[in-house]
């Protein structure tokens, strides 16, 4: 019996000129997983199109597509490299066209384009509760560690005064000669606490795009913390209801509450009642000081990491590297 061709044209590389496609992809297969998980009534918004520059940015030539034999866009997987940490997503394949080895396509494609690049940690996150991807990826050698959990307060519980040293500064507010300086002081310290790691493309992007702004604490004269804050919503058309911190440094658990407080302090001028943190479990003291603190868990997923590309974790300090966009 005849059978259409259904091999997949690709890797691509995804331009701006690809968002619309993107997006409908996005939803229409997240939304086929959330079905297949159970959730059936979940319907997945398309993302506000800005998030998606930022994504494709920051991926630059990690970030890759597929075709099918009409040239509609089939898969697509966007990976990111900061440094020496490498990841990947979002991705994902048609509905139509999962089961037939597409998917290992563009996840090893990734792989590839990551490690040419030298990073020593390679990793991606899933829904914890969606055991078809723990499987799909761990037969392609990558092994489950701990959870990234989306948690969530009410600005009104910053406190302010519990802040040592100096106050918050606003690198987005700098002159470029002092936006330069502080942008180096952030890269010495994540550096500090896993040599490799470099934050400074994704910092630079969203604060030319105007997603948010990067906060930083001092503590005796040197930097303390920073906190990488996005204001920007997430679904198109959405309301600006939630300031989503992305990536954390800080020297010690004093200076992560700093750092908290003046996201939810900056998120309050915004009059956006609600601050998100993408807090790594590995780090329990401060998942401890996050709950006390107010925080609920939203949301969890598991992170993955590639067999002998291990996630970096120093051991004094507080390193939260948000996987996800």
């Amino acid at each position: 019996m005849w059978r259409p061709e259904r091999a997949a044209r690709g890797p691509f590389p995804v331009t701006e000129k690809d968002i619309n496609g993107l997006n409908r992809l996005f939803a229409d297969s997240f939304t086929d997983r959330y079905r297949r998980d159970g959730l059936v009534g979940v319907r997945v918004p398309f993302l506000n199109e800005a998030i998606w520059r930022f994504a494709i940015a920051d991926a630059g030539d990690g970030a890759q597509l597929w075709r099918d034999e009409s040239d509609r866009l089939v898969a697509f997987n966007i990976a990111h490299r900061s440094g020496t940490e490498g990841w990947m997503g979002p991705l994902c394949v048609r509905p139509d066209r999962q089961l037939g080895g597409l998917g290992r396509e563009i996840v090893m494609s990734a792989v590839d384009w990551l490690k040419s690049h030298g990073v020593t940690t390679l990793g991606l996150e899933t829904m914890p509760r969606t055991v078809d991807n723990i499987g799909f990826y761990s037969r392609l050698g990558f092994v489950p560690g701990h959870l990234t959990l989306t948690m969530t307060a009410d600005t009104s519980n910053s406190r302010p005064g519990r802040r040592s040293g100096a106050g918050p500064d606003s690198v987005g507010q700098l002159s470029k000669p002092e936006r330069t300086a502080r942008l180096a002081a952030i890269k010495s310290l994540v550096q500090r606490l896993a040599p490799g790691y470099d934050f400074t493309r994704e910092l630079e992007i969203s604060l030319d795009l105007g997603l948010g702004d990067v906060l930083t604490i001092d503590r005796d004269g040197a930097l303390a913390a920073f906190a990488l804050v996005h204001a920007a919503p997430l679904a198109e058309g959405g309301g600006r209801d939630e300031v989503r911190a992305l990536k954390l440094a800080a020297v010690d658990l004093p200076a992560m509450l700093a750092i908290i407080d003046a996201a939810a302090a900056w998120a309050g001028r915004l009059a956006v009642r609600r601050l998100a943190v993408r807090c790594q479990t590995g780090y329990t003291e401060a998942y401890r000081a996050l709950v006390a603190r107010g925080f609920r868990v939203r949301w969890s997923d598991l992170r993955m990491t590639l067999t002998g590309y291990p996630e970096a974790q120093p051991a004094e300090g507080i390193l939260w590297s948000n996987w996800e966009i």
